[in-house]
């Protein structure tokens, strides 16, 4: 068995900001796992927030030996984007060998169409009004938000662009709990339904005291497993991305534990094409929110892709995965 690993540049539809940045292309690894004629394929994102770099990622890839199993690598590789696209490749490959359906193999139901959120990149309020109008049939928005004032403008805008629409906001880590205390009710009033990631990581012990009447979503908080301890009390609901469990198996695991400790799901995505959003749709099966739009961004995705009806995702055709 041969790991072999590839860059792929896809250009987005706009520029894309975030708290953090603004970027008009999606980098992305592909791992290609050869075992004689049948290939299996994963796809990664790696993310500079998690110290992740192409170069590293791509290191840590072809330091595995050939022959590794989906067993072996957990404790091969830590959680993050190296390992979820040799994770999701193996996962491929045994699907292709045995002829069965990943979900099959993985004990899992059917996968059915799912409802994806749709990412409004954040920009002023009057440009992000223009976005939520161009998109206000969809049923899901996810605003993405800086912190300060100007949110409230900003998601106002937004309501206003799209009156029917459900949101969900996103601060990438933006806000202080003096922000979240007065943003809070005027979001809620606004027709809000949570927000992700308030604070830093590293600095969201204060919302174990806080009452969360607009409810809290973990992402850069939420990795694997081992996270859910130190979220109780202080999360509502925690996004499964597979570049940050480190590939379907752990993100499986992390969904049923999550569950079981009380948390609401949502599965995310990086800005990735429909490779990398094809394992993550059999996570979101059952999730309360699924965001997994990163092919709706693309200028182009892959070849095939994902079938998008709107804002409906359909399961993978075994030609891309599974």
């Amino acid at each position: 068995m041969k790991i072999t690993v590839s860059r792929d540049r896809f250009a987005l539809k706009s520029v894309f900001r975030i708290a953090r940045g603004a970027r008009t292309h999606a980098e992305v690894l592909q791992v290609e796992v050869r075992d004689g004629g049948v290939m299996g394929h994963g796809e990664c994102v790696p993310y500079g927030r998690y110290g992740e770099t192409l170069d590293s990622v791509e290191a840590q890839i072809t330091s595995l030996p050939e022959g590794i199993s989906r067993a072996t690598l957990q404790s091969a590789l830590p959680p993050g984007a190296a390992r979820n696209a040799v994770d999701c490749a193996l996962w491929d490959l045994e699907a292709k060998k045995t002829g069965q359906p990943v979900w099959t193999r993985a004990d899992l139901a059917a996968p059915k169409a799912l409802i994806t959120a749709y990412t409004l990149s954040l920009d002023t309020p009057e440009a992000m009004h223009a976005q939520a109008a161009e998109h206000a049939t969809r049923p899901l928005l996810k605003v993405k938000l800086g912190g300060g004032a100007e949110d409230v403008a900003r998601i106002e805008a937004v309501r206003a662009g799209a009156p029917n629409a459900r949101i969900i906001v996103d601060a990438n880590e933006g806000w202080s709990a003096e922000e979240y205390n007065t943003l809070a009710p005027r979001f809620v009033d606004l027709g809000v339904e949570m927000v992700e990631q308030p604070f830093p990581a590293e600095a969201d012990a204060a919302l174990a005291q806080m009452d969360r009447i607009l409810p809290v979503c973990a992402d850069e908080s939420c990795h694997d497993r081992a996270s859910l301890d130190g979220l109780v009390g202080k999360y509502d609901i925690v996004n499964i991305k597979l570049d940050k469990t480190g590939g379907l198996t752990e993100a499986l695991a992390l969904r049923d534990a999550a569950v079981a400790a009380g948390f609401q799901v949502m599965v995310g995505c990086m800005v990735g094409s429909s490779l990398a959003m094809a394992p993550a749709l059999l996570v979101a099966q059952g999730a309360a929110v699924v965001d997994l739009d990163g092919p709706l961004l693309l200028a182009q995705d892959r070849a095939p892709g994902l079938v998008y009806e709107g804002s409906s995702v359909h399961p993978a055709a075994p030609e891309l995965w599974g």
